[in-house]
């Protein structure tokens, strides 16, 4: 295999291509890397990213509620603050706000480890050994947040839900059993799968991104702090440039 170092002229594509034909190779021979790692970087990016995730989309699924009542009672249509909610948190602020955060979070953390391994040399070390970099240490965390951002979307939706349902009762003095009747109405398998499909999308490039900025940072501490906020402001502006095109391309489709 070639040296890391060596992609950096090819630019991300080539980067992209050598991680594809890892993947490839890992399903068709093997995986190379050990089921531990795996099993931490995935711990690292569900299970304690879970109270974050929530937190923050209640609060979003609250907003989205208050500012949708104080227009909607106006018009005596209260009850459709359900289907306001339900649709954006599903359709769009789920998966969305969700990938923020993990860019934040754990993109941001993959850079930094990455970049801290370059600067010690120890990706050297792994060439040197003959043991390929994509393999052993950017597969396990594309792999992890490729599973746990669908699983995580789960999650933000019903904390966005629930935020709702809280402004809903308490403002608009709404049933919960109404509110929620009325969300399971709105909701349709279209939207749920558009956010679903984000989530996926939105977990392969924060890893990607992540892990492409450590790989190829400055050898030096400076080096670690600029590929951590490279990281974090491209995967920011990757999420919200591929969320606009899922918006236009679910238009054209009319989903």
């Amino acid at each position: 295999m070639k040296r890391i170092a060596a992609l950096l002229p090819l630019r991300p594509v080539a980067f992209l291509g050598h991680v594809l034909i890892s993947a490839f190779a890992g399903l068709r021979g093997g995986w190379r890397f050990s089921s531990r790692d795996l099993g931490q970087v995935t711990a690292e990016c569900s299970a304690r990213a879970v109270p974050i995730v929530s937190v923050v989309n209640l609060l979003v699924g609250a907003i989205l509620a208050f500012v949708g009542a104080v227009q909607l009672v106006k018009f005596g249509a209260g009850i459709f603050v359900a289907d306001l909610v339900g649709i954006a948190v599903a359709r769009e602020m789920a998966a969305v706000i969700t990938a923020v955060v993990m860019a934040g979070r754990t993109g941001a953390a993959f850079a930094a480890e990455l970049a801290t391994m370059q600067a010690g040399e120890e990706i050297d070390a792994l060439e040197v050994l003959g043991l390929d970099a994509v393999d052993y240490l950017v597969l396990p965390r594309v792999i992890a947040l490729l599973l746990m951002m669908p699983l995580l979307f789960v999650y933000a939706t019903l904390a966005g839900l629930i935020g709702g349902l809280i402004v809903a009762t308490g403002m608009l003095g709404l049933s919960p059993a109404a509110y929620i009747d009325r969300s399971f109405e709105a909701l349709t398998l279209t939207h749920l799968g558009l956010g679903f499909s984000k989530s996926f999308v939105f977990g392969a490039l924060i890893a990607l991104v992540g892990c492409y900025c450590g790989l190829h940072a400055r050898r030096n501490a400076a080096g670690v702090g600029i590929a951590t906020t490279q990281a974090v402001v491209a995967s920011i502006v990757g999420i919200i440039v591929i969320d606009a095109i899922f918006a236009v391309c679910a238009n054209a489709l009319d989903i």
